[in-house]
């Protein structure tokens, strides 16, 4: 039940964060247009190239991996600067769009190799599962759950601390071992509010398809833009909460702004083994 409860007010402090800084939502926007742009950037080349030799060649396979490297550092830097805006509101500063993407710049040679190295385990992990048959699906799903769970505060600790993968992955890792409660139950309930979000949009759908013409091409355009509404907004959430989960695992107590949100009487102090003051 502490673990519930702390996750709840996680979630609830965090949305107080995100409420303080809308601009920070528009950040998964900008990441959605430039990935939809880069995407274009490296399908279009791919595909002519495809259509003059007939097939798959060492110039296709280049363009797309390359490709597939650039969206990953898109994402991973888009999340950096969300987690870069949350964490100077927590130290008491008023952060922008621009000191955010500003603030994920400096640590792009941090930012960089991890977006190498999370897109090259996914890789690994899709190719297990699609050439290992039923056991291989298995073993790469409950791999790729692990991989995130353990990973999961490797891109705040890069931002924050200022290291390198190897050291944020290991820093990482160990702080998961004392919140894997709060990020599986935090992350669990964020995604389920964003999906019923967005299913409680889908009557609408139906009743505009049920109409038809010009309004099933209305009732679908509204439907979209709440869709991409809803998933900037549950990104931004879920970074600024990895943010205060960071500071809540490496401090030992919430950060200045989470105490000023009333988190504070949801943590109860209590000694670790090693005498260090830690919260639960």
């Amino acid at each position: 039940m502490n673990r519930f409860r702390n996750s709840l007010e996680l979630v609830r402090s965090s949305w107080k964060v995100l409420s303080a800084d809308r601009d920070l939502i528009w950040l998964p926007v900008v990441a959605m247009i430039a990935t939809l742009i880069a995407a274009a950037s490296f399908v279009v080349p791919v595909a002519v190239l495809k259509g003059s030799t007939n097939g798959f060649g060492p110039p296709e396979y280049l363009l797309a991996a390359l490709g597939y490297f650039v969206l990953a550092f898109i994402t991973v830097f888009s999340n950096a600067a969300l987690i870069f805006g949350a964490d100077e509101r927590m130290r008491g500063g008023d952060p922008s769009f621009g000191s955010a993407v500003r603030g994920a710049w400096s640590r792009v040679g941090r930012i960089a190799p991890w977006a190498i190295v999370s897109a090259s385990v996914s890789l690994v992990l899709r190719a297990i599962e699609q050439r290992g048959g039923i056991v291989g699906r298995i073993v790469g799903s409950l791999a790729g759950i692990a991989w995130s769970l353990v990973t999961f505060l490797v891109l705040p600790t890069l931002v924050v601390e200022d290291v390198g993968v190897r050291d944020a992955i290991k820093r990482s890792s160990e702080m998961f071992r004392r919140t894997w409660g709060e990020q599986v139950i935090a992350n669990a309930g964020i995604g389920l509010v964003g999906f019923l979000a967005i299913v409680v949009a889908i009557p609408v759908v139906l009743l505009a398809a049920a109409v038809g013409g010009p309004v099933l091409v209305l009732g679908i355009v509204l439907f979209a833009v709440w869709a991409l509404a809803v998933v900037a907004v549950t990104t931004a959430l879920s970074a600024v909460f990895q943010t205060a989960l960071y500071h809540y695992a490496a401090n030992g107590m919430p950060p200045a702004a989470f105490a000023t949100a009333d988190l504070a009487g949801a943590f109860r102090a209590k000694r670790s083994g090693s005498g260090r003051g830690m919260w639960s």
